[in-house]
């Protein structure tokens, strides 16, 4: 189907309250559309350049560059979910080079990522993307959102591409802010809402553990929390009553994010779903070598 058949065309901003299943798909499809930087061999390639070979600091580097050269506490606190060991491990990117350097090869990664497998916007769907998403990055409110308004001030590339996806970092690290809030307004720590996550079946624990690297008896306490809870039952696995807190924290999630898009309204959001779904199909292929 054709972009313009897409659903989403009406104009955007006048049609009411936020439609909450529509902020929900455009959460996701922004989220998509950014989340390929990170395994794209392109991010590893542009790491090296500039000293760094190790996959957990070039990842924590390119994440946290836009916030400038804060020391490791800061991007721990800003990424939540990560142990203190595994934050700490990027002590001294910024002396392998300054943040606007890793700025500026995640842009350089991203680009060359998304010319490899042919990502293709028309001139005019990438004018109609920039309409929808600049007023929502510009409108934003950024109290409390570290990782959304570092993102929002770092200038824009020159590429049109590799902008819009620049713009589609801000909303995506916008949500991801909102959702530390939720989760800790609904007493997850840490790691209890990265077992939570796993018990779900989304994030494979293996991973989650080797990228986090919770230690087996930090695991182990947090998953007793969340036994004690009644969110898991005795073998780790989710209940009932589990999988309703999870999917309240994502609606009270998507309920702080319709503020996020009121700008372009319910309409808008779901235009603006349908244009980044190229840039999120394509890029899942960018994410692994060219054959």
């Amino acid at each position: 189907m054709h972009l313009d058949d897409l659903p989403g065309s009406a104009r955007p901003g006048d049609d009411g309250p936020m439609d909450l299943t529509a902020v929900s798909d455009v959460s996701r499809a922004v989220s998509a559309a950014h989340l390929f930087v990170y395994f794209a061999p392109e991010s590893a390639e542009e790491a090296a350049v500039l000293g760094v070979t190790d996959r957990g600091p070039a990842y924590l580097a390119f994440r946290s560059a836009a916030m400038g050269a804060v020391p490791w506490q800061v991007t721990l606190a800003a990424f939540y979910n990560f142990s203190p060991r595994a934050v700490r491990a990027m002590a001294g990117v910024w002396d392998a080079a300054p943040p606007e350097r890793w700025q500026a090869a995640r842009f350089l990664a991203v680009g060359r990522a998304m010319r490899r497998v042919d990502v293709r916007l028309t001139d005019d769907h990438l004018a109609q993307a920039r309409s929808l998403i600049d007023p929502v990055v510009a409108g934003a409110d950024y109290a409390g959102k570290v990782l959304a308004a570092a993102n929002a001030s770092v200038p824009l590339p020159p590429d049109p591409l590799v902008a819009l996806w620049q713009q589609i970092t801000v909303a995506r690290e916008w949500r991801g802010d909102a959702h530390l809030v939720v989760l800790a307004d609904n007493g997850l720590g840490p790691c209890d809402c990265l077992v939570l996550h796993a018990a779900t079946g989304r994030l494979p624990a293996a991973l989650a553990r080797a990228t986090r690297q919770w230690s087996d008896e930090e695991w182990s306490a947090a998953t007793a929390r969340l036994v004690a809870r009644g969110w898991l039952d005795s073998r780790a696995a989710l209940t009932t009553a589990g999988t309703a807190a999870r999917e309240r924290i994502e609606v009270e999630t998507d309920e702080h994010c319709a503020a996020l898009w009121a700008p372009i309204g319910t309409a808008g959001a779901r235009r603006f779903a349908a244009l980044s779904a190229p840039i999120a199909g394509a890029s899942t292929a960018a994410a692994s070598h060219a054959s």
